[in-house]
């Protein structure tokens, strides 16, 4: 008979469980991972009369996949741009929580009697919220679009890039009994310095290489190439010293800006979807009934603890980075759960042997009760988010909004921030990648030249080496020293004025910047630093002046294209949002809404929607399967996962996608070639002519819905079903074009649109 590895035997069980449990937990109308959760405590080792994993270390692994894919995921949906746009907000609040809870947990553990570095690390471990579990609660109830998600997801990519230097200080105080400041600064360092050059290789390389091989790409071969992209990131993280998750989610932020990551995102769903019900099934097993019950008055402490301080700190620190009183207290309650980087922590205080030795325990007991809590607090935290701010004094909720105004507005730009902004970052870039380059060299280019050419020359090898990384970061080291002149066309008068009188001081700021990136290079490859120091860089130094000519278009170019690259997927977004701009006669926009399952729309009739009557947008077409409902009648019921396409201003689409809740999605990928907003201009004689608008059989004729009117320069938008057309009457139809064309064809009389506004005296240009 064959025998069943281990490995597949304990996948099938946790498999089989996570689908019975989770189709008990569905029914029931309770969040999926839920589910998981009590699967992996079924199937632990707890209950011996019960199948159990036998192999714990293989399920660990899985797991790790599991956050893998979902942090790449999360990456896909929250690109670098993105967490730009958040970045004050996520910083400020990420860091208040963080000191907040590090500061209470080590206060209750002194209490509790616990040891210094006990009481330390317990703080650590309630300061970290679990990314995993957030963003599947915000997956299954629909919420990723709405606004305080965004400052959620921002806060826990920094609470992610904290978390690594929070080991690297833990780990220093564990070993020394001291806090290092040259680890805590150094660590830092290479984040930001890996985050950068990952991002700036990223941005230029990855939309190159899916231009060159888009005529290969199918789905089998994108999605390989994804994960395999994503692998490799992975193992770059941990090989300089980062966690496999950050690799994971930087990975995914870079292919969120090519043009492929709408359906990489679709063709990796289910894979996620896979290892991440492993993920949280292994972290059910971790529940030990023991535990809970020697340590149960505890554990209700921390989670007590967790839950009340992780919402106040996030919500303080929300607001003291500029956010409304409600999104503040949402992403509070959002936050309140530890998770992954809890248990890397507590496992840290375990093998360097400085904590007690159930404090992992307690955590992974803590966790586990605050992931049952977490999908409830999320869901009704706008109710209890309103009903705290009713009771918030009117002088107080006054002052709140005008520090929200304050903090929200930019105001005038100072010479810093312009410096920064014009001179600061290009140098950074730069910076950094004559750095990687010099790196690289020194430890992927040396070693092999070394090893295979210039065994017994080593000193030619490092001579060769070094010039080899001066001719590469030659561009870069040419954008660091050369301060060009702003010009008038790049710049308003007075900020080139500005610029221009800070133009000596930039210049020397930047040889001196250069000087020392040259020293880098050099000092690398050659061990007598004086002779680098007092020929080489100066040498360096006077090639890059005398080659400026040619090194100037080289780095111009390389500019234009990262430039491009960056902007690539933004500009199609905003072409394909001012094509459909220039249709539309009222500054409203055509868009496609989802519906949640949670919905509270699903299964209502159309018309007890009332959709227009609390928003004002027109609902034009109902999107089921391969069936479209043009338009949608008033008994038609609403079911989930239907596609709404709305027509509305967008505070008007912005009001109803909170009821919806469901983000909106690009013009460009919802409308198609079929259906389109369109105009029909009534002649003289014109059929239309004397009808009214409910009896002029539009519904009928071309499978649209009449939006707009527009008589004598005034326009209607969502006309009176009794209105009569007039003469001239210019039509706005939503529906299927070769329809409404066909329309304009059984005219009697056919007039150009532009004769037309001439003779109404009609401003084109206010039509687009």
């Amino acid at each position: 008979m064959e025998v069943l590895p281990d490995l597949i035997r304990d996948l099938g069980l946790i498999l089989m469980s996570a689908a019975i449990m989770t189709l008990i937990f569905r029914r029931l109308n309770q969040p999926v991972v839920l589910g998981y959760l009590v699967a992996g405590f079924l199937v632990g080792p707890h209950f011996h009369f019960l199948p159990t994993v036998v192999d714990g270390h293989n399920v660990e692994t899985w797991s790790k996949i599991g956050v893998i894919f979902m942090l790449f995921g999360l990456g896909l949906e929250f690109s670098f741009r993105k967490l730009l746009h958040v970045g004050k907000t996520a910083m400020i609040t990420a860091a208040f929580e963080i000191f907040s809870m590090i500061v209470i947990g080590y206060l209750i553990g002194r209490i509790l009697g616990w040891t210094t570095m006990s009481s330390l690390f317990l703080g650590a471990i309630l300061s970290m919220s679990s990314t995993t579990i957030i963003v599947k609660a915000f997956d299954e109830q629909g919420l990723k679009g709405v606004p305080f998600a965004t400052i959620v997801f921002g806060v826990l990519v920094v609470e992610d890039l904290i978390a690594i230097l929070l080991l690297v200080l833990l780990g220093s105080i564990a070993v020394t009994q001291r806090v290092s400041g040259g680890d805590i600064l150094w660590s830092s360092l290479q984040l930001v310095f890996f985050l950068i050059l990952w991002f700036v290789l990223g941005i230029y390389l990855l939309p190159m290489f899916f231009k060159i091989c888009r005529k290969l790409f199918t789905d089998e071969i994108l999605l390989i190439v994804s994960i395999a992209l994503c692998f490799m990131m992975v193992i770059i993280a941990v090989k300089v010293g980062f966690s496999s998750a950050l690799g994971a989610f930087v990975m995914g932020s870079l292919l969120a800006e090519t043009v492929k990551s709408a359906k990489i995102e679709e063709l990796i769903v289910p894979v996620k979807d896979l290892f991440s019900a492993i993920f949280f099934v292994s972290v059910g097993m971790l529940i030990d009934p023991k535990i809970l019950y020697d340590y149960f008055w505890i554990i209700v402490l921390m989670t007590a603890v967790t839950i009340v301080g992780k919402f106040i700190g996030t919500a303080i620190g929300a607001l003291i980075s500029g956010c409304s009183v409600k999104n503040s207290m949402q992403s509070g309650m959002s936050m309140a759960q530890i998770g992954e980087f809890s248990f890397i922590i507590a496992m840290l205080g375990m093998t360097l042997k400085v904590t007690n030795d159930y404090l992992y325990p307690i955590a992974v007991a803590v966790s586990a009760v605050t992931t049952f809590t977490t999908p409830y607090l999320i869901r009704y935290s706008g109710k209890i988010a309103d009903g705290l701010v009713s009771k918030i004094p009117g002088r107080l909720k006054l002052s709140l909004q005008k520090y929200e105004s304050v903090m929200q507005d930019t105001g005038n730009e100072s010479v810093i921030g312009l410096i920064w902004r014009v001179h600061g970052i290009k140098i950074l870039f730069n910076s950094v990648i004559v750095i990687g380059v010099a790196l690289a060299c020194r430890y992927a280019a040396m070693p092999f030249l070394g090893d295979n050419f210039f065994k017994e020359r080593a000193t030619m090898s490092s001579y060769i080496v070094c010039l080899m990384a001066v001719i590469l970061s030659a561009p870069f080291l040419w954008a660091v020293f050369i301060s060009r002149r702003p010009r008038s066309g790049d710049y308003d008068v007075e900020t080139v004025a500005m610029l221009q009188r800070l133009h000596f001081g930039v210049s020397i700021v930047r040889l001196f910047i250069g000087f020392l990136l040259v020293g880098f290079i050099v000092g690398n490859f050659l061990s007598i630093y004086a002779i680098s120091g007092f020929v080489l860089i100066p040498f360096v130094i006077l090639i890059l002046i005398l080659f400026s000519n040619h090194f100037e278009p080289l780095y111009h170019r390389i500019e234009t294209r990262f430039i491009a690259h960056l902007t690539e997927k933004e500009q199609r977004e905003i072409k394909a949002k001012s094509r459909l701009s220039r249709l539309a006669p009222w500054d409203v926009s055509l868009t496609e809404f989802e519906l949640s399952q949670n919905s509270p729309l699903v299964a209502m009739p159309l018309k007890d929607a009332k959709l227009r009557n609390r928003f004002g947008v027109i609902i034009t077409m109902i999107e089921r399967g391969g069936k479209r409902l043009i338009p949608p009648g008033g008994d038609d019921l609403l079911l989930p996962f239907d596609k709404i396409f709305l027509l509305g201003t967008e505070p008007q689409l912005a009001a109803a996608r909170e009821v919806i809740e469901r983000s909106q999605i690009n013009d460009s990928d919802m409308i198609g070639d079929e259906i389109g907003l369109e105009s029909i201009l009534l002649d003289e004689g014109h059929t239309f002519v004397g009808q009214k608008v409910r009896d002029c059989g539009v519904r009928e004729l071309a499978d649209g819905l009449i939006v707009g009117v527009e008589r004598a320069g005034k326009r209607q938008l969502n006309p009176d079903p009794e209105m009569v057309f007039m003469t001239n009457d210019l039509l706005w139809i939503v529906g299927n074009k070769k329809s409404i064309k066909q329309l304009k064809q059984q005219k009697k009389h056919t007039t150009t649109l532009t004769n037309i506004y001439q003779n109404s005296n009609i401003n084109l240009s206010d039509i687009e």
